[in-house]
């Protein structure tokens, strides 16, 4: 039978990789870029890919190697995939509302001024309002900055504003520098108004209708929103501390600073590292487990219906709620002071399941590939990838042509594979008929 959701989704992906295919294209026009002839058709693949899964992995410079043109190009490809996941995913939390809490439906449906929650025009128009709103925020603090302050030219004050702006909110990383943002590492006004960027647009934005709305009733927050509004704040203190601690005394990258700006530079790493991809440290000089740290939190990634990847902070804590109950023997999976649906269980396992599967199959895959470079690296450059982060240990650019195409591959399937995986099982419905024996095998 005929399922309009499978259709939809069916036709968010490929509407997804028509924008793919059309970005290569105009990145492959000479007018794009400053080499003559214009770039090959991997590094337009790898570039666009990068840009419309707003992950930030480069092979070539943005600002050396691209011309207005081209950086044009690959900040409309940063918009429209920010926008089209915060649309998709927003759309499709509102398609399997019914199993994921009455009162996220609520919250959703009361946002679209609906009694039901077919009311997607006037959440569109939101979310477009939302992000315009932000991106214009974000880039009036860093225009005065770079403008005032640095002393740039009024134009590319502007246009660098902007630029970053809305890589920040869409959680991209891509930067007009070849440092990223390593020369503002210790200017708050530059790298404060990019990590509120990265908050919001990693937060959800169903998660930010109940903030807003409901800021004084906790008491009325969904399961996702309490996980989000606890968790990410343990996730992005501990990454500042963890970072801080290791790279300390670290002469590459925090030890030259004072205490203050160590534990800012580290904050706004840790920020950075659950999905948006700017750098304000070299990334190649950091500790060996500093980058297992920093794969950790890029697994993780962000909120769920917003612009961070990763596998998503509900779906970590999904898994550890049915663990600690499988620990205390409790008969029922509780978390935050509800009772997780079933169907969240197996949804929660699948999309881990399967991201580690790939994490793992891609890892190997590079390995093969590029047998003189050591599995930390390679480790790190893979979860980067499928977590759409785009920071990097500084070999993306010179691995060959397969290890990139599977890095390519990883961008595409972390931004879809989540949300479609998930969503499919959600508004899955199959009756059965019948139901084989019971049998336990042995565990452990």
């Amino acid at each position: 039978m005929h399922n309009p959701h499978r259709s939809a989704i069916d036709r968010v992906v490929v509407t997804y990789l028509a924008a793919l295919v059309i970005g290569t294209g105009l990145l492959m026009t000479p007018a794009a870029t400053t080499a003559p002839g214009g770039i090959s058709l991997l590094s337009a693949l790898f570039t666009s890919t990068s840009a419309i899964s707003v992950t930030g992995l480069e092979v070539l410079s943005v600002g050396g190697d691209f011309t207005f043109f081209g950086q044009a190009v690959i900040l409309g490809l940063i918009q429209a995939g920010g926008l089209g996941i915060l649309l998709l995913t927003t759309l499709l939390a509102m398609l399997v509302a019914g199993k994921v809490g009455l009162r996220l439906r609520q919250s959703v449906a009361a946002e679209a001024k609906s009694s039901h929650i077919g009311g997607i025009k006037p959440m569109v128009l939101r979310i477009l309002g939302l992000t315009v709103a932000t991106e214009l925020a974000i880039a009036s603090a860093l225009l005065l900055r770079f403008w005032l302050y640095y002393g740039q030219p009024a134009a590319d004050a502007l246009w660098d504003a902007v630029f970053h702006a809305v890589s920040a909110f869409n959680n991209a990383g891509f930067g007009l520098k070849d440092d990223s943002l390593t020369a503002y590492a210790t200017d708050p006004f530059v790298c404060g108004p990019i990590a509120v960027g990265i908050i919001l647009g990693g937060l959800g934005y169903p998660v930010l209708i109940e903030l807003f709305r409901h800021y004084r009733t906790p008491l009325r927050w969904s399961m996702t929103t309490r996980a989000v509004f606890v968790v990410a704040p343990v996730l992005l203190l501990g990454g500042t501390a963890f970072i801080a601690a290791v790279e300390w005394n670290n002469p590459g990258t925090l030890g030259h600073l004072d205490w203050w700006d160590k534990l800012q530079t580290a904050a706004f790493q840790s920020t950075t590292s659950r999905t948006a991809g700017f750098n304000s440290v070299d990334i190649s000089q950091l500790h060996p487990a500093t980058w297992f740290g920093m794969d950790i939190l890029m697994f993780v990634g962000g909120g769920p219906a917003g612009t961070a990847g990763g596998v998503k902070i509900t779906t970590v804590m999904v898994l550890m709620a049915i663990t600690w109950a499988e620990v205390t023997g409790g008969p029922r999976v509780n978390l935050f002071g509800a009772r997780v649906a079933e169907s969240a269980h197996r949804q929660a396992t699948t999309v881990i399941v399967l991201a580690l599967s790939m994490v793992a199959l891609s890892t190997s895959l590079i390995m093969l590939d590029n047998p003189g470079l050591g599995l930390d690296r390679i480790l790190f450059e893979v979860i980067s990838a499928f977590a759409n982060v785009g920071l990097t240990t500084g070999i993306t650019s010179g691995l060959p042509g397969l290890s990139q195409g599977v890095l390519i591959l990883a961008m595409i399937l972390g931004r879809l594979g989540p949300v479609t995986v998930a969503s499919a099982l959600a508004l899955r419905a199959r009756t059965i008929r019948y139901e084989l024996p019971v049998e336990r095998p042995l565990i452990g």
